[in-house]
């Protein structure tokens, strides 16, 4: 299966729909993407809306990808630091691959699609990343050579009595 990853598609109202259902049907599933299951699209709108206006801004960036019949598949935002101390640094937030699609490489496919668009924006030395605990993310994304760098322990509460770490990982680019 194919993954056809593009940066800064047109943000059309059928993209901000099919964006929207995507992030609903991830977390849903239980994906660690902001959200803990059961939510409504209308509970997932403020923040979608959120990383419009950062795009606007020219803050954060939006890259997807389509699958062999044309349908989003998968989406990350990938931002730069506001902080002139870490300005060298993307980070990337808000990665999801649609479910149906879970196992089929897509997810390897967006990420180096990701760390392509890191290196070829100047000044950018490393690409940063948050992820939940208790998914197995940090296998994942150490797979595609990223290294824990930090860890918050119980700083991500999904549910009274379950609380997960933050895992903080850096991919360093030279």
């Amino acid at each position: 299966m194919v993954l056809t990853c593009t940066l800064e598609p047109p943000v059309t109202p059928a993209l901000r729909d099919r964006v929207l259902d995507l992030w609903t049907d991830v977390s849903n599933a239980g994906g660690a993407v902001g959200f803990v299951p059961p939510v409504t699209r209308e509970r997932v709108r403020p923040e979608l809306v959120r990383h419009f206006v950062q795009m606007a801004e020219g803050r954060t960036r939006l890259l997807v990808g389509h699958d062999e019949h044309g349908d989003l598949a998968a989406v990350a935002f990938l931002a730069r630091s506001a902080d002139p101390l870490s300005a060298h640094t993307l980070g990337l937030y808000s990665v999801m691959v649609h479910p149906k699609h879970q196992g089929r490489g897509y997810g390897r496919a967006l990420m180096t699609a990701a760390e392509r668009v890191a290196r070829a924006t100047d000044g950018i030395e490393a690409v940063r990343l948050s992820c939940r605990g208790g998914h197995g993310l940090e296998r994942f994304y150490s797979s595609l050579g990223y290294r824990e760098v930090g860890r918050v322990p119980g700083a991500v509460r999904v549910a009274p009595g379950d609380d997960r770490d933050e895992i903080i990982m850096v991919l360093p680019l030279g």
